[in-house]
């Protein structure tokens, strides 16, 4: 079994914002390795993901994660565990409180959802500029074009979930042969 592979590495190297997909089949995530994502996000256990795919597994859901080299936690749920912890903030509050509680590596940077009104893509631009140079951020927002990944990475996210369906039209560039 192949070990950890670290998705703070993943989605820092190379040119341009990293396209981390949502799947949750090995299908899919075979798929969205071959159309050029960086790494893969779950929200459960998906039987022979580990053994399908060479990249990095960030466990999105709730749970006890399974094969997960990263997890997403929210404020107060910090675990001292072997995997990557990537803080999931959606206000300035929680990110204030991220930053003086724990002082994590990777944000996972999403729209609150309280106000109806506001756009969830100007949601998570405005909350970007509050994370420390030098951290990593995510941005966990539904992207419907090239245009918006491209808006994400001038303002500087490092990387941004997307529908696994969706990595080939986000990615931007062919990816490498494999």
């Amino acid at each position: 079994m192949p070990g950890p592979r670290r998705l703070s590495q993943r989605i820092s190297e190379g040119d341009g914002i990293a396209i981390i997909a949502r799947v949750s089949d090995v299908d899919s995530a075979r798929a969205a390795e071959a159309l050029g994502a960086k790494a893969l996000a779950v929200e459960g256990a998906v039987a022979g993901i580990r053994e399908s795919t060479t990249l990095p597994l960030l466990w999105v859901g709730g749970g006890q994660p399974v094969d997960a080299d990263a997890v997403a936690l929210r404020p107060g749920g910090w675990s001292g565990d072997d995997v990557e912890a990537v803080l999931h903030v959606r206000d300035e509050d929680e990110l204030e409180d991220a930053l003086e509680q724990h002082d994590p590596e990777i944000f996972l940077l999403a729209a609150s959802g309280d106000d109806e009104d506001d756009d969830p893509l100007e949601s998570v631009l405005e909350l970007l500029p509050d994370v420390p140079a030098g951290k990593l951020a995510i941005a966990d927002v539904e992207v419907a074009s090239r245009d918006d990944v491209v808006a994400l990475e001038r303002a500087g996210f490092d990387a941004v979930l997307a529908p696994a369906g969706s990595v080939g039209a986000l990615v931007g560039s062919a990816p490498p042969d494999v």
